[in-house]
């Protein structure tokens, strides 16, 4: 592989609820969503964005995610862990330099430590709050993801660093979107061939949120979330990105999936 590439993986999926996703939707209609995460190849360094469920959910979710599977049921295999399948890519984990996080979430946090010498990036915000989370918003942050000893952390600030240039040459930036959670961050990819990539993940969660038809099931701030999709919507007409929203089982599969990439 050479030169600048945006990887999508699928990390498996979640059974869940209608109203899980689409607030006061379809009560207790079965609902299944993918579970997303990206990769990308740069010369300055690759990137694991997020890196899905923790590959400890395999066999017995239950005993690692707890009571909050009743409510996400995690379907997966080890092959589908964040590791395994960038090695089925030839990809050594010490060529990745950075793993990115939007939020703190479960099924977010798979590539937390699994990547020794890559520096962790995530909102301050998040970080401070996934460890003393609201009693409603508990069950879905699971300590042991991101409580792990050796994890080098850097820590973005709101909207002090909102718009973060990783590299400086505009290719991966990072926009604060908070209301899903706390310190949510979004992903605005620039590539040389495929243009602007807008991985809104759980900002949006789907084509219905974006339009503003629905509200997610999970959030700690409707306000902030209906203004961080206002604020995604300017970002995509500034630059026409393609939009790449967090769980939407109909369009996510119409994304070219590795081995494929966008360049």
């Amino acid at each position: 592989m050479t030169g600048i590439r945006l990887y999508m993986f699928q990390c498996g999926s979640l059974k869940c609820k209608l109203h899980n996703i689409k607030m006061n939707q379809g009560l207790n209609e079965p609902y299944e969503i993918p579970v997303p995460w990206f990769f990308i190849q740069h010369p300055k360094g690759n990137i694991v964005i997020d890196g899905g469920n923790a590959v400890e959910c395999v066999g017995d979710p239950y005993s690692y995610w707890g009571s909050i599977t009743d409510v996400y049921y995690p379907v997966m295999t080890e092959e589908q862990g964040c590791v395994n399948e960038l090695a089925r890519l030839g990809i050594d984990p010490s060529s990745v330099s950075y793993v990115l996080f939007s939020h703190l979430h479960l099924d977010h946090t798979g590539a937390a430590g699994r990547f020794a010498e890559a520096l962790h990036i995530v909102q301050r915000a998040e970080y401070e709050y996934a460890f003393t989370p609201d009693w409603f918003a508990a069950a879905g942050y699971i300590r042991k993801d991101f409580d792990r000893p050796g994890i080098r952390w850097h820590f973005l600030d709101g909207t002090a660093t909102d718009n973060y240039d990783l590299f400086g040459d505009g290719t991966v930036k990072m926009i604060f979107t908070p209301g899903h959670a706390p310190g949510h961050q979004s992903f605005l990819i620039n590539l040389p061939k495929s243009g602007s990539i807008l991985l809104t993940v759980d900002a949006s969660y789907t084509l219905d949120h974006w339009a503003e038809k629905a509200l997610p099931g999970s959030l700690t701030s409707t306000v902030d979330t209906v203004r961080s999709v206002r604020k995604l919507h300017q970002v995509a007409r500034q630059t026409g990105a393609m939009i790449v929203t967090g769980h939407d089982p109909d369009a996510w599969p119409k994304f070219k999936r590795a081995p494929e990439s966008y360049d």
